[in-house]
């Protein structure tokens, strides 16, 4: 079988340790790869060598680091097919979803090009008499990320471009579900010409991530996964001094008004809860129809999910691919029964969808009359649930988002401007889209919720993402000192 080594110093290296884990094809249920788990000793090496790293590479030019930023993303662009491919054989989305995930982490890549643009300081002169002021932006040193299963390529290129490109080496620890596109970006990186030990992949578990968290050497943090780890996170990476971004769970909200367009809601909604399985920190889970516009948009998306076809992403006309592994699919499949059993409507049973062999396969699964104190509601599924809440006015729909701990986007689809504007400004969560389903921000801005989808303040990429790989220093001046020019 074939194994997956770690990613130190510009080789790769199976490790000390004799434990590992498998990487399965979720479509066809086989074992595909051996993946090492790291003891704390691979960890301490990596970060070893991303400390000596460190020192040459954050005393390279800003055109320099740029020019090996723009060779990188060509080298992307060139291999996106590829990496795609890797994404549907561990993960399972489909070929299409896993081309668009290459791009937008693309983006984040095109934004950290302009890293001589991103870190420019400011100047203020004569402070006081003979006298000027500036600032600057100084890399942290080693910095590490921690990514979820769910976005393999573009997770990870929402950390380590802006990191590398700030002048940090970076130690990744990828999701052991799918970790082959981490060994592929690394490979991408050494052709680009980014010097050894700037960047490294360690995998594992808990005692890699433990490590990573408590290690002296290591600056700062970058995580996005479950609430539960994202506590875990940010609690032990701060309480070891370290500045840590700790992007938590979601449960996001789509607001249906009366006067929506109910056509666009629910292709909205189904696209929206549907793709990638619903195995997205962004993906509709709830759907809450105020007024009576439930009896009108709930027949649309069954009639809309009746057309998705669930197969093996590598085929064509699939539309949704398998769950990421057995014990995720069986997860799921119990929550699908807990909603039957607290009396939810269940309208379209994805539990009845036909197999291919061994593959982690379940349809598409929407309840109607669901309530707030049910587990479909109240928990993170992960998986291809839709829950119909039913509220009777505008005001009632927001205060039930505004109750969840949850707080990651949220979706309104109204033809109002007023009741519009009056949304994204009385809702409680960190992304909103109005009449768009899923509001990702572009590179540019910085991606994160609120409550307990995210741990301390630190947003990931934009301009939130180089403040957060960098720290200010203002430095003052005199005047005919013999500085140099």
């Amino acid at each position: 079988m074939l194994c997956l080594d770690h990613w130190i110093a510009g080789v790769r290296d199976h490790g000390s340790s004799d434990r590992a884990g498998t990487v399965y094809n979720p479509a066809t249920g086989e074992a595909s790869a051996e993946v090492p788990f790291a003891a704390a000793a691979d960890v301490d090496r990596a970060v070893a060598a991303a400390l000596n790293a460190f020192e040459g590479w954050s005393r390279t030019g800003l055109n320099k680091r740029a020019t090996i930023l723009f060779a990188f993303r060509e080298l992307v662009r060139q291999n996106a097919d590829d990496l795609a491919r890797l994404i549907v054989r561990e993960h399972g989305k489909v070929l299409a979803d896993a081309r668009g995930e290459v791009q937008r982490g693309l983006e984040v890549v095109e934004f950290a090009c302009g890293i001589p643009q991103l870190l420019k300081g400011e100047f203020s002169e004569n402070v006081s008499t003979g006298v000027d002021s500036y600032s600057l932006r100084q890399p942290l040193g080693v910095v590490a990320g921690v990514t979820p299963f769910n976005f393999p390529v573009m997770v990870p290129m929402w950390m380590f471009p802006i990191a590398v490109a700030s002048g940090n080496s970076f130690v990744l620890k990828p999701s052991e579900r799918d970790p082959s596109p981490s060994l592929l970006i690394a490979e991408l990186w050494q052709k680009a010409g980014l010097p050894n030990g700037v960047f490294n992949v360690v995998h594992g578990d808990r005692v890699a991530v433990d490590r990573l968290l408590t290690h002296p050497d290591v600056a700062a943090v970058s995580f996005v996964g479950s609430t539960a780890v994202a506590r875990h996170v940010y609690e032990t990476g701060t309480r070891a001094g370290k500045r840590v971004q700790a992007l938590g769970g979601a449960k996001n909200h789509m607001v249906v008004l009366p006067d929506a367009d109910l056509e666009l809601a629910a292709d909205s909604a189904v696209n929206a809860a549907f793709g990638s399985a619903g195995q997205r920190c962004m993906a509709i889970s709830v759907l809450v129809a105020v007024g009576d516009a439930a009896d009108r948009l709930v027949p649309l998306v069954r009639e809309r999910m009746r057309a998705i076809h669930v197969g093996d992403g590598m085929r064509p006309n699939v539309d949704m691919g398998p769950l990421v592994t057995k014990q995720h699919l069986e997860r799921v499949t119990r929550y699908v029964a807990e909603g039957v059993d607290a009396g939810a409507t269940l309208v379209a049973d994805g539990r009845d969808v036909e197999r291919n062999g061994d593959g982690f396969f379940l349809g598409p699964c929407l309840f109607d009359h669901v309530r707030p104190e049910m587990s479909i509601y109240r928990d993170e599924i992960f998986g291809p649930v839709l829950s119909v809440v039913r509220a009777s006015t505008y005001d009632e729909a927001v205060e039930l988002v505004n109750a969840s701990p949850y707080a990651n986007g949220v979706a309104l689809f109204t033809s109002d401007g007023g009741a519009a504007r009056r949304f994204q400004t009385e809702i409680q969560v960190g992304m909103v889209g109005i009449n768009v389903p899923i509001p990702v921000p572009m590179a540019y801005y910085s991606f994160g919720g609120w409550k307990d989808s995210l741990f301390g303040d630190a947003h990931v990429h934009g301009m939130e993402g180089v403040k957060f790989y960098t720290r200010a220093k203002v430095a003052s001046r005199g005047k005919n000192l013999g500085f140099p020019a």
